[in-house]
């Protein structure tokens, strides 16, 4: 049984893709951009909301045009980052057992602090212990400075910590942190892209990744 478990947010807790993608195709609109299907926004979103601006943005945009964009999509999303965002299915349940046996849990998410700290409150409550969303100025995932911060704050050892995401991305913060990783099916990408990036463990809904931790 782990003594703490890290989980990404996006695509692992809560399916936020509308939320997202409604975001970014606003900000394409009042841009006189071309918008996205939202499914594409899948390979879009993984390292931050200034990443996922520049990734929607035609190719070669200057400077000026991302900001610019990064401002619009920003202030849309805070209004509407909770219009079709839900928890996936199994995931609260998962959490409260999790929480019965004593495992510590934190969420670390390359999701800029105030809105992750803000959705983690709302949906999950006390089921989380730590949230640590991406600051200015802090590295942000792959980089493992944030999951090597929620290790220091438990006071456990990295072989008894499993970090849970549905990127390539989040398995190399597990590899990078040298903690046990685990690869979601449920979420934005691929069983090839987790594997491609070094999973331990890869489970298809949270019964078997609930059997997993316990």
């Amino acid at each position: 049984m782990y003594s703490l478990v890290v989980f990404d947010l996006d695509g692992t807790l809560l399916n936020t893709l509308t939320d997202l993608a409604n975001a970014g195709n606003y900000t394409l609109r009042k841009m006189g951009f071309p918008e996205h299907e939202i499914d594409n926004y899948r390979y879009f979103v993984g390292n931050g909301i200034p990443k996922l601006v520049e990734r929607i943005l035609p190719i070669n945009s200057d400077d000026d045009t991302k900001k610019e964009a990064l401002r619009k999509f920003r202030e849309f999303y805070e209004a509407h980052k909770e219009d079709y965002t839900k928890p996936y299915d199994g995931v609260t349940e998962m959490l409260m057992k999790i929480k019965e046996k004593g495992i510590k849990t934190a969420v670390v998410t390359n999701k800029a602090h105030e809105f992750a700290e803000k959705m983690v409150k709302k949906y999950f409550g006390e089921l989380i212990d730590f949230v640590y969303g991406n600051v200015e100025g802090f590295p942000q995932k792959p980089n493992p400075y944030w999951v090597l911060k929620a290790i220091q704050k438990c006071q456990v050892e990295n072989k008894s910590v499993l970090y849970v995401g549905d990127s390539g991305v989040d398995m190399e913060v597990a590899l990078n942190a040298e903690v046990d990783s685990c690869g979601v099916l449920w979420g934005f990408r691929d069983i090839d892209e987790l594997k491609a990036n070094g999973a331990k463990f890869i489970c298809f809904d949270c019964n078997e990744l609930l059997n997993l931790i316990l």
